[in-house]
């Protein structure tokens, strides 16, 4: 492999964004064992719209439910988000794309019939399966 210059400040800024993973979070996880338990069925990591370049974590297909679980940094929370200061250059219009790009998801979903819900990592899990249970089984899917 040729040696192209990393976009990392550093080797443990590499690690450390190697580590991030796209799925399978801790987060998701609890809410998907917590979803699951209630008797509710969904689909993970899934399109929920053909052509429309987006995954959502937790889909319900029938009910046409798409649930983000964003992560602070990197969807910008207005309690958590932060700014990077080393390689600013880079992370700054990265990060404000990554919240450009979830407008623009959750607005393509809705016109598309489409109820999207969006959570923070910081949020309890339980909050999350309560609201995404009401959601779900207000659209006549049962649980």
């Amino acid at each position: 492999m040729g040696s192209a210059e990393s976009w990392a400040s550093s080797a443990a800024t590499s690690r450390s964004m190697r580590s991030n993973r796209p799925r399978d979070t801790s987060l998701e996880l609890r809410v998907r064992r917590a979803l699951h338990a209630v008797g509710l069925r969904y689909r993970v990591d899934f399109a929920p719209l053909v052509g429309l370049r987006s995954r959502a974590d937790i889909v319900f297909t029938r009910a046409r439910v798409a649930v983000y679980l964003d992560g602070c940094f990197w969807h910008g929370c207005p309690l958590h988000g932060t700014t990077p200061k080393t390689n600013a250059s880079y992370w700054v219009p990265k990060l404000e794309r990554n919240r450009a790009r979830d407008l623009e998801v959750t607005a393509a979903l809705t016109e598309a019939g489409w109820t999207v819900m969006r959570f923070w990592e910081h949020e309890d899990e339980r909050a999350v399966v309560h609201a995404v249970r009401a959601v779900v089984s207000g659209k006549g899917i049962p649980s």
